[in-house]
């Protein structure tokens, strides 16, 4: 039921002309299937316009389901927000 509460500010940013999406994951403690579709979504429409998606400080739970599903390989991860703002 959140899912629509990271969807819509990801697709309106890219809508804005920014191409370059980065999700602060701190206080994510949660990320199931559906969460993880929202985020690929995000990511084709970034690529789509020359930009991606870069993910920040995920929490060990939820590194794990990007590494069990394989997402991790498409994502560019950051240990840190600040690491993500700096590239």
């Amino acid at each position: 039921h959140t899912a629509d509460l990271l969807r819509e500010p990801l697709e309106s940013a890219v809508e804005q002309g920014r191409s370059r999406l980065v999700v602060d994951c701190s206080r994510l403690d949660f990320c199931d299937s559906t969460g993880l579709n929202v985020l690929l979504g995000a990511r084709l429409k970034a690529e789509a316009v020359g930009g991606g998606v870069h993910l920040a400080g995920m929490q060990p739970v939820v590194a794990r389901v990007f590494e069990i599903t394989g997402a991790e390989a498409v994502f560019t991860v950051h240990a840190t927000l600040e690491d993500a703002l700096e590239t």
